[in-house]
């Protein structure tokens, strides 16, 4: 009686072992990130835990490979004011006030987009009176938002074909007439 109690105990013991090792290594896996076919959802659920880490074969960060389809859905966060601990841009001296705020990033990525190229090398928007990239100059969460919602307006009216007729000439420009501008 002693051997098969033992043998029934050894077996318990086996398969919570087993149990917990699939539990843990179940519980370590991450959504990989695709840097050709990115997700909006987990390129912000990233940036916002700080654990964004695709890198360029030179070992840099980059910044997904979104296109203009992608550009309502990033909208949908622009306005989180939150700070951020990094973003995927050229090292870039952030001086005291110049916090990254996921919003004003998201915008950045939108607005690279819109251009085909990089928006800056920072992702922050500065007063158009700006004599540098200074503190001083970078917008608040106030103006952020205000910008935010020029974005939001220029997607929304982007649906609408442009004709002959309009007279528009910040058809195609979000901060037009705003006083920001990127560096």
């Amino acid at each position: 009686m002693g051997n098969t109690f033992m043998s029934i105990l050894s077996t318990i013991y086996r398969l919570l072992a087993c149990c917990l090792l699939v539990l843990a290594f179940g519980a370590c896996t991450e959504e990989v990130f695709d840097y050709n076919h990115p997700d909006v959802e987990l390129f912000v659920d990233q940036l916002k835990s700080g654990h964004y880490v695709v890198q360029t074969s030179e070992g840099l960060k980059s910044i997904p490979k979104f296109d203009k389809e992608d550009i309502g859905e990033l909208l949908e966060y622009a306005d989180d004011m939150r700070e951020i601990s990094s973003f995927p841009l050229a090292a870039v001296s952030y001086s005291p006030g110049g916090k990254l705020r996921l919003g004003e990033c998201i915008l950045w990525t939108v607005e690279s987009i819109r251009l085909g190229h990089p928006a800056s090398m920072g992702c922050k928007m500065v007063h158009t009176d700006a004599e540098d990239y200074e503190g001083i100059y970078f917008l608040s969460d106030e103006e952020v938002l205000d910008a935010v919602a020029r974005y939001r307006n220029w997607w929304e009216n982007r649906k609408y074909p442009r004709t002959m007729w309009s007279i528009d000439p910040c058809f195609d420009e979000p901060l037009c007439g705003s006083g920001y501008m990127w560096w």
